[in-house]
């Protein structure tokens, strides 16, 4: 198995643990992260991203297959299924997440996943509806971001 496929498989293994230090250190120091909510995070803020989701999370559960890598990209599919705390609805999320590796560790991370059938989960109604509609997506970044914002600027949490 080559290396990065492995770093892969520990990152979800570490993940589905609520393990965020693990996933921590499978960033290089300049790394970026994007997903269809948090659509521009440096290595310090995807760091922390994932502190926060896996320490906030109660009931988390994540899955992975079909990791594939070499010395310069990969990718992996994962699900996770989790209760949205705002709405105590229940979610089952299907990411198709891509990477690039640089010095042995992740160096960029994309995750993609339908944000229409997230909201549609985790909103009920208001996400079937409206979930497709930027004013929708543009308020979901913007209490997102404004928690991570909250959360790195808490020194409890950190």
């Amino acid at each position: 198995m080559h290396p990065n496929q492995q770093l892969l498989q520990d990152f979800y293994t570490a993940f589905n643990n609520r393990d965020y230090a693990v996933m921590q250190q499978a960033y290089h120091p300049n790394a970026t992260f994007s997903d269809p909510v948090f659509p521009d995070l440096n290595a310090v803020q995807v760091k922390a991203m994932w502190q926060m989701l896996t320490s906030s999370a109660k009931d988390l559960r994540v899955t992975f297959s079909n990791a594939q890598a070499d010395d310069q990209r990969g990718s992996i599919r994962w699900d996770a299924w989790y209760t949205f705390s705002r709405t105590g609805r229940s979610v089952h999320n299907i990411i198709h997440a891509s990477f690039q590796f640089q010095d042995g560790k992740i160096i960029r991370h994309i995750d993609d996943f339908s944000f229409w059938r997230w909201s549609r989960q985790a909103l009920g109604t208001s996400g079937l509806l409206l979930g497709w509609t930027p004013v929708v997506q543009n308020k979901v970044r913007s209490t997102a971001n404004a928690s991570l914002e909250k959360f790195m600027t808490t020194p409890s949490s950190r």
